[in-house]
């Protein structure tokens, strides 16, 4: 079935409303989507990678510290960006802050990116991926050795996602010689149809509606990416994140054209 996805750009939201409770004590006083790598903030440059495939619409959650992160990249117009604010005066979790957020994707399917995640990935090609498949959600995913540590995401041989975390449909208990093991890399797109049964105001996971439509059969595909991929999560994680910046084993020079 498709669910819908037009032509014209996608918006996205990049989620950047939490603690960062894992990377005190540098996150005591900053908060983690402004933690620099390579000079500048780690939430830039995913602003960057999202301006260099075309988007230029976004809308930020903010919680904690969140206004140091409004004061630090106002209205995106400096980076050739139109950036809005979903404020949570309590915390929503990634179910309840996008649900917070749904009005500003205007019905149209978009795509959400973690904050606290270096990562180089082809958004286009996953967008075009979605575009093709029509499912509710079309999901990033990684080839891990440490999958079991992150929560494993199973997909068919069609690419279709059958469970997550061991929750899943019908399709979950299918001739398990198809089924790939991956970890969900925290990028998606998602078509609002996802978000219709995500209570209101109410933190909530947005992996509790992916399994909600898997046990009614819904559609959700995986895209895997082979590009960089780092969770900035811990000091140790951050120091190895800044590492290899600059040793360039991600290059985040190309996305520096005119910003």
């Amino acid at each position: 079935m498709a669910y819908g996805l037009h032509e014209h750009t996608v918006r996205a939201m990049i989620l950047a409303a939490g603690h960062g409770t894992r990377l005190h004590p540098l996150t005591d006083t900053m908060p983690k989507p402004l933690l620099p790598i390579a000079g500048r903030p780690l939430i830039v440059w995913n602003l960057l990678l999202l301006r260099k495939h075309g988007i230029t619409e976004v809308c930020i959650n903010l919680h904690y510290l969140g206004h140091l992160i409004e004061e630090e990249l106002g209205d995106g117009s400096q980076l050739g960006l139109r950036i809005w604010y979903s404020r949570e005066p309590i915390i929503l979790g990634t179910g309840g802050g996008i649900k917070q957020a749904e009005p500003f994707f205007g019905g149209e399917p978009f795509l959400v990116i973690n904050g606290d995640t270096l990562l180089d990935l082809d958004l286009t090609g996953m967008i075009a991926f979605h575009r093709e498949h029509g499912g509710l959600a079309t999901m990033a995913l990684r080839d891990d050795p440490e999958a079991e540590r992150w929560g494993v995401i199973e997909t068919d041989q069609q690419g279709r996602v059958v469970s997550i975390t061991g929750k899943g449909g019908p399709r979950a208990h299918q001739d398990p010689t198809g089924i790939h093991r991956w970890m969900f890399a925290g990028i998606h797109v998602i078509d609002p149809l996802l978000l219709r049964d995500v209570p209101v105001s109410r933190e909530t996971s947005i992996i509790d509606a992916y399994v909600s439509w898997l046990e009614r059969d819904g559609d959700i595909y995986g895209y895997v990416m082979s590009g960089y991929w780092f969770d900035v999560g811990t000091p140790e994680r951050y120091t190895q994140a800044q590492r290899d910046a600059d040793i360039g084993r991600i290059n985040l020079s190309a996305r520096l054209v005119d910003s």
